[in-house]
């Protein structure tokens, strides 16, 4: 049961990072591929009908970690809680960039509101990435599972090396996006800037790889399945790179999301069976055995989880039907 619980809360943080990561990805690269006030409202236009919708799934992700994992839930907030109060402050600002920039006919106005719109989503993917590093690095915990190092420690290469892969990983993302959302000029200039930023998404990911089994060499005890997932990632960045070349922008963002999922999915394959690893290697963690609540609790909020999971699901497919097409400028 506990497993099933691991598989939903991963589920549910993988269909945040998918769905909001190509509005993050898209804002992002927003100042490369858009040269005028027009065009970046286009780029703007073409996530605002989805949005709202997609942070729902961070929204539930945090329930379900806290429903199902509420020890887990407490230690991460006890190292993480400047952070996550940065996220928020970061959600905001974002949210009222997509909001405000409308209500009134200025060039000053406008151009404001555009870089907070990408700068605020920027340092959100560096921060998410910065996360993601420590969880998989792996943090310092006393005997009752709660963060007992600081925040410089979370500030560590390793994190700030994710943090940097993350951002390099949406913004392709973003780019694909912008591809299938957008008419004319900004979707060549998207697949161009596509085309020269694999490069350096694969050298990121080889250097990244490498680097988590050095911190976390206990995958290797996992036996020749740890390679696996790497070989798996890198079959998909080629055909990412094929669909990008080709212009075929559909394909081009099925690889994306399948190179995101195989991230996040070794990321979680790395953790497992721990929520919330030690640090050193090897000090053990918050599993999710000891951090899971009575088996009663456990299926009640699983049930309900299930539910919203099924509700969330159909409210995005169909909103993603009733706005397909491409915007014009």
């Amino acid at each position: 049961m506990s497993l099933l619980a691991f598989i939903l809360l991963a589920l549910m943080f993988a269909m945040y990072v998918l769905t909001d990561g190509y509005d993050l990805g898209t804002a992002c690269v927003t100042p490369l591929i858009a040269r005028d006030e027009r065009e970046r409202f286009a780029s703007m236009r073409s996530i605002g009908p989805f949005w709202n919708g997609n942070e729902v799934w961070l929204i539930a992700g945090g329930g379900v970690l806290f429903a199902l994992f509420p020890q887990a839930y407490a230690s991460a907030f006890s190292g993480f809680y400047l952070p996550f109060m940065v996220v928020l402050w970061l959600l905001m600002f974002r949210g009222i960039a997509l909001e405000l920039r409308s209500h009134f006919e200025s060039r000053i106005w406008h151009d404001f509101w555009d870089t907070a719109f990408s700068l605020s989503s920027t340092l959100l993917i560096l921060l998410f990435g910065v996360a993601l590093g420590n969880l998989v690095r792996g943090v310092p915990l006393d005997a009752d599972g709660y963060f007992t190092g600081t925040f410089a420690f979370l500030l560590n290469p390793y994190a700030l090396g994710v943090g940097v892969l993350a951002v390099v990983t949406l913004a392709q993302h973003g780019l694909v996006w912008v591809m299938i959302r957008i008419e004319g000029p900004p979707a060549e200039r998207a697949r161009q800037v596509s085309v020269r930023l694999w490069p350096v998404l694969v050298a990121l990911y080889l250097i990244i790889t490498i680097a988590t089994f050095v911190v976390r060499p206990t995958v290797f005890d996992r036996g020749p399945g740890a390679l696996f997932l790497p070989i798996l990632t890198l079959a998909i960045l080629f055909f990412l790179r094929h669909s990008i070349t080709r212009a075929r922008a559909p394909h081009a963002f099925l690889g994306s999301c399948a190179f995101i999922a195989s991230l996040l999915g070794a990321a979680a394959a790395t953790m497992y069976p721990y929520l919330l690893l030690g640090y050193p290697a090897g000090s053990g963690g918050l599993s999710v055995d000891t951090a899971s609540p009575s088996t009663v609790t456990l299926v009640t909020a699983l049930s309900v989880a299930v539910v919203g999971l099924i509700s969330v699901v159909i409210y995005t497919t169909l909103v993603s039907r009733s706005m397909r097409g491409k915007i014009e400028l």
